[in-house]
């Protein structure tokens, strides 16, 4: 991913941007990110364990340091967060690439003519909008949707420093970085600017949510790009194939494999199944993006599990680790 975003950027000599994200831009995100792990998983403990004894809080806190942040933890959490943010980064310019370098020709009309087929001549947003309203539901569905922004780098700072087996946080990150690669292609494989962009007559009747609100800003930020030469700046605008419906799918299935707590397993099952609904509900994606996206997060979620030692049993249906650790030996699991 490093080496194609800069040699597009070379190509069409066009500048390689640091996004602005979650947390700020990505170059303060990546300490923040580690800092904040690190101070969440040794603050809490300290203070419930010393019982808020200053006299007790040091020994506790240099005990966990040494039973958990070894070098095997501090390794994986480094390479995990500059593995990802070098390929989120990436990703971000080389979807801002997009336009300049496959032209104005869109795949909009032809998953256009692909949804109304699969829903016997009608549109997959008027279902929506009839079924759920347009009321108070648009809401729900947008915090839904948006949650998408900060769960990205919270779920993978939490495989990185509380996964019960190292291994579990290489799989994560390994798939997360591949998740992000085949979305990437699957931009310039089939270029579409995504219903809402495209047929907005189908969601005129939505109110002003969070989610309407960053659709308008995309907006101006392509015409931006695009049309005014903005510097500094990228275009988001893709719609082939989903990643809020691939990523959101492939946390749910980190929790199924790798967690024990079934009350998280019902959570994520139903944020994945709710983020469907919402991109189809606001016009995000068609119906093959998100199938697409499915797609993506199975095959990015198989092989980064083969790729970090994992080996599926009950037909892919549960999973072991085959390597081990320092602290958790494969036996233990």
């Amino acid at each position: 991913m490093g080496a194609l975003a800069v040699t597009a950027a070379l190509v069409l000599d066009r500048p390689l941007v640091d996004p602005e994200g979650f947390l700020g831009p990505s170059w303060l995100r990546l300490p923040l990110l580690i800092l904040g792990a690190f101070l969440l998983d040794i603050l809490p403990r300290t203070l419930w364990y010393s019982r808020m004894n200053p006299a007790l809080m040091r020994d506790i806190a240099r005990e966990r340091i040494r039973e958990h942040w070894d070098r095997e933890r501090i390794t994986l959490v480094v390479l995990g967060l500059v593995s990802f943010y070098i390929t989120y980064v990436c990703y971000r310019n080389l979807k801002s690439f997009l336009p300049f370098i496959m032209g104005e020709d869109k795949y909009d009309r032809e998953l256009h003519l692909v949804d109304r087929a699969l829903m016997f001549g009608h549109e997959p947003a008027t279902i929506l909008h009839t079924m759920f309203g347009t009321g108070f539901s648009a809401h729900i569905l947008s915090t839904i949707y948006l949650w998408f922004l900060p769960l990205v780098p919270l779920a993978l700072a939490a495989w990185l420093v509380w996964s019960r087996n190292i291994t579990f946080g290489y799989w994560f990150a390994t798939s997360q970085c591949l998740a992000w690669s085949l979305g990437t292609a699957s931009y310039f494989a089939l270029p579409t600017l995504g219903p809402g962009f495209q047929y907005s007559y189908l969601y005129a009747d939505l109110p002003d949510t969070g989610s309407s609100a960053l659709m308008e800003s995309l907006f101006y930020g392509r015409k931006g790009v695009i049309r005014d030469g903005a510097e500094g700046a990228v275009q988001s605008v893709a719609g082939f194939a989903s990643l809020h419906v691939a990523i959101t799918l492939l946390v749910a299935l980190m929790v199924q494999y790798t967690l024990r707590n079934k009350v998280l397993h019902i959570v994520f099952w139903t944020n994945f199944a709710i983020t469907v609904v919402a991109t189809l509900y606001f016009g995000w994606h068609y119906i093959a993006d998100d199938l697409a996206g499915v797609v993506i997060a199975l095959f990015s979620f198989w092989l980064g599990g083969l790729a970090s030692g994992q080996k599926f049993d009950r037909h892919g249906l549960a999973s072991h680790p085959t390597s081990t650790t320092s602290q958790v030996p494969v036996d233990a699991e």
